[in-house]
């Protein structure tokens, strides 16, 4: 099958290169000439574990290509993917500019079928809005299908190679006779590919994304009151999620949830129901929640201090807003970031892959450390925000000889607390006794 993608962010370029994995042959088209230049020579441009090896395998074999060139890209496809941003306005909506600029473009160039599949997270009726977009200009025949990705930063290829489930839109037998072909390779153990109309298709990412904003956001409602009855949220969690009707997933405290996905589409999600009047009041408290937990750290580090956070430093271990991923968007440890330097703070972080983004993001603000242990050099104390694999066992010894004092403040809950008191640190986390 040939298939072309329109956009080579996350989505595009995970999409692309594993619908290629499976033998067909897709173009994808970006409009920045320099990304697309380096994804031509070999040069992948995202971090994703996996991807770079099946992109090198596709783009070798040829069924891989990149163009800026939108009719060239789509000439031969008969399936067109839009893989396009939809940035969060003020009010929370979702921008769809790109997609229906895409759509009103498509429409002067069309001359034959083609399925337009929506991968973009999109408000309820956007495949409307894309299908009255095409039409402009288009008086042929053409489907428009709603196709949520269900990716998780970090696994996002195994999640596309053997995806939980498929969701698709549309009420044209056409269109679902060539989805069903095109996702065959996907599914062969049996997991469902679900159709459904399109407006329940859009809904549906915007529901799943939100439900797991809201089980983080209660599991940390749950950890501050472990904290004021002397409880431990690690108990609890265990005992909530042997339960098989609540699972074991997202149940972890922390200091809240960031990334591309979750804060925009919980946004976008209120957005939708204030605009039909309806007021969703779980989500408001979900959003609220996350906005405090981000900084829950930083009253037990003002505490230890004893108020006083000028002149100190502090060494910075994580600052994606998960493991296994450079994407620092709405990550926990920029917001801890600002609070610190706000009261007089100075920090030296250190990240594996997203270092490079929040220098993009705030530059010389503060510094950035080769290795784990560089960045604890003449520091206070050190500030755990990601719990990337590496920090999970650390050389204690070396962390120790390094601060000034040993205090950990942990926002992911990384360590036992009987070990960390037999090694002598002041350790804070996250819905758990204070060791000191």
């Amino acid at each position: 099958m040939k298939i072309a993608v329109v956009g080579t962010g996350y989505v595009g370029l995970v999409t692309g290169t594993c619908f290629a994995e499976t033998g067909n042959t897709v173009t994808c088209i970006d409009i920045d000439v320099k990304k697309v230049n380096k994804l031509q020579n070999g040069e992948i441009t995202i971090y994703e574990p996996g991807l770079e090896k099946l992109f090198l395998r596709n783009l070798k074999d040829g069924r891989l290509h990149f163009t800026t060139d939108l009719a060239e890209g789509i000439k031969e496809a008969v399936i067109i993917c839009l893989a396009l941003p939809t940035p969060p306005g003020e009010d929370g909506s979702a921008d769809l500019k790109y997609i229906l600029g895409v759509a009103e473009d498509l429409g002067k160039i069309l001359t034959e079928y083609k399925l337009i599949v929506d991968k973009s997270t999109v408000p309820v009726g956007t495949a409307e809005k894309v299908h009255a977009a095409i039409a402009k200009n288009y008086k042929g025949e053409f489907d428009v299908v709603s196709n949520p990705e269900f990716l998780r930063e970090g696994v996002a290829v195994e999640d596309f190679m053997k995806p939980y489930r498929v969701v698709i839109g549309t009420k044209s037998d056409k269109a679902k006779k060539l989805m069903n072909d095109l996702y065959a390779p996907f599914v062969r153990q049996g997991n469902p590919v679900i159709f459904m109309d399109e407006r329940s298709a859009e809904l549906t990412k915007y529901a799943a994304n939100s439900f797991l904003a809201t089980k983080i956001s209660f599991m940390n409602e749950i950890a501050r009151l472990c904290e004021l009855l002397g409880a431990d949220v690690d108990m609890v969690r265990r005992g909530m999620g042997s339960d098989e009707r609540i699972g074991k997933r997202f149940l972890f405290p922390g200091i809240g949830y960031g990334g591309s996905c979750f804060p925009k589409d919980v946004r976008a999600l209120v957005k939708s129901s204030t605009d039909v009047e309806y007021d969703f009041r779980i989500l408001n408290a979900v959003m609220q929640v996350n906005e405090i937990q981000r900084e829950h750290l930083i009253p037990g580090i003002k505490s230890y201090f004893k108020d006083d956070l000028k002149g100190k430093h502090f060494a910075l271990w994580g600052l994606a807003f998960k493991p296994n991923t450079d994407d620092v968007r709405e990550a926990p440890a920029l917001y801890m970031i600002e609070a610190l330097t706000k009261a007089g703070a100075t920090i030296c972080a250190f990240d594996p892959e997203g270092m490079k983004n929040v220098k993009l993001h705030i530059g010389d603000k503060i510094q950035y450390a080769e290795n784990q242990y560089d960045a604890l050099s003449n520091a206070d104390a050190l500030i755990i925000a990601t719990e990337w694999n590496e920090f999970r066992t650390p050389d204690f010894t070396k962390i120790a000889a390094s601060l000034k004092n040993k205090a950990i403040f942990d926002g992911r809950n990384l360590f036992d607390l009987n070990a960390i008191e037999d090694l002598g640190f002041h350790y804070e986390s996250v819905g758990r006794r204070v060791v000191n």
